[in-house]
């Protein structure tokens, strides 16, 4: 099975370029998408081009914000939305797809905002994700992906030393929270399979960075311990523009 996860930035913007070119180049079975900035009628009014998918989507309150969607070539048996916790339910970050030997979970991780005023809400929520991850865990493993909007080790991200506890995304609180999950028995799977390799998945639109790759590695597949001999291949797509991010992709024998 291959499944692709890509913080699109907006789906109606991304249709208007080569979305659904590259969704055919991908040859994915299941599509988990990110920040679909969009109310669940727009998400399928926007995708409606597409064909030969069916389609859950969680969108936020706020209109024009955040939100999450898959498409996925065979129907999930379930389908779950949020956490259950109200304060993180707002804003469409979550889903969870079931399907016969596995939770198929996408995800779009709060940033910790400019200044980092949010820093203090993001690791709640990191704790409490992976709470919900644990409990779903319990049932089938998991393999969870999306935006986490942390770079994990110096490695994932150009420029570290100005970033570290300075800019969102690499506070040692986010990755503490990175590293509780991986503690816990969830694998990265790019690093895994790829210990040393030097790819980004998300650059600014600041001062052509992604032209200079000066970027950060945020997007991720994870999986349950148990899944790890079933890996078969993972990459980060970044040649597919359409973004500020690329699609992340992992190839698994489920």
């Amino acid at each position: 099975m291959r499944i692709v996860s890509w913080n699109v930035n907006g789906i109606r913007a991304a249709m208007k370029k080569d979305f659904k070119e590259s969704l055919q180049n991908f040859s994915t079975d299941i599509l988990c998408l990110q920040e679909t900035k969009a109310q669940d009628e727009q998400v399928r009014e926007a995708l409606e081009p597409v064909s030969g998918y069916y389609l859950v989507s969680n969108s936020a309150e706020r209109k024009g914000y955040s939100g999450t969607a898959i498409l996925s070539k065979t129907e999930p048996l379930s389908v779950k939305y949020d956490m259950g916790i109200e304060e993180h339910d707002q804003e469409g970050r979550v889903i969870a797809a079931e399907y016969n030997n596995f939770y198929l979970v996408t995800v779009y991780t709060p940033n910790s905002g400019s200044e980092l005023k949010r820093l203090d809400y993001r690791q709640k929520w990191d704790a409490d994700f992976l709470n919900y991850l644990k409990q779903l865990e319990k049932s089938k493993p998991v393999i969870v992906c999306g935006d986490l909007n942390v770079a994990h080790r110096d490695i994932d991200l150009a420029r570290p030393k100005p970033n570290y506890n300075k800019s969102a995304g690499y506070t040692q609180a986010e990755i503490n929270g990175l590293d509780n999950l991986v503690n816990a028995g969830f694998i990265d799977t790019f690093r895994f399979s790829n210990p040393e390799k030097v790819k980004y998945s998300w650059w600014s639109y600041r001062a052509g960075a992604r032209g200079n790759n000066v970027g950060w590695r945020i997007d991720y597949f994870l999986t349950s311990e148990s899944l790890s001999s079933n890996i078969q291949n993972t990459d980060i797509l970044n040649d597919v523009m359409g973004s500020d991010h690329c699609p992340v992709q992992l190839d698994i024998d489920v």
